[in-house]
C-alpha cells in the first residue's frame, strides 16, 4: 500500500523535518509547499498562523515509523498527521519508492 501523508508545520521548521524523513528511510521524497494560511480552532478559540504543507510519500509498512517520527519531531501538541492511501501511480514510480524507502544493506 502506498500513502501521501499530509502534514502541516511553521515554515521555519518544514525543510529540516523533510531532510530527516528522507534520510531515514521513511519517506521516499516530501514537497513542501509553502505559503499556507491556516485558520482553526484550538482551545475554544479562532487561531490564525502561516505554516508549510509537507507532501510525504511513503508506504503503508514505514508509516507507523514515520507517524512516530514525526511526533517526536514536530513542534505542536497535536500534529496534524493525515494519511491518504492511492492504490494507481506510474509503475516506475512506485518501484523508485520501494527502493527509497528501504534501509541500505551493511
Amino acid at each position: 500500500m502506498s500513502l501521501v501523508v499530509l502534514v502541516t508545520l511553521p515554515p521555519e521548521r518544514a525543510h529540516d523535518l523533510a531532510r530527516i524523513l528522507v534520510a531515514e528511510h521513511l519517506a521516499g521524497c516530501v514537497n513542501i509547499v509553502p505559503g499556507l494560511q491556516s485558520v482553526y480552532r484550538w482551545h475554544g478559540e479562532v487561531a490564525e498562523d502561516p505554516e508549510s504543507l509537507l507532501l510525504i510519500k511513503t508506504s503503508g509498512e514505514r508509516y507507523p515509523d514515520l507517524e512516530a517520527r514525526i511526533k517526536a519531531l514536530h513542534p505542536y501538541e497535536v500534529p496534524e498527521i493525515i494519511a491518504l492511501q492511492y492504490d494507481r501511480a506510474l509503475p516506475e514510480f512506485q518501484s523508485w519508492l520501494r527502493e527509497a524507502l528501504s534501509t541500505p544493506q551493511r
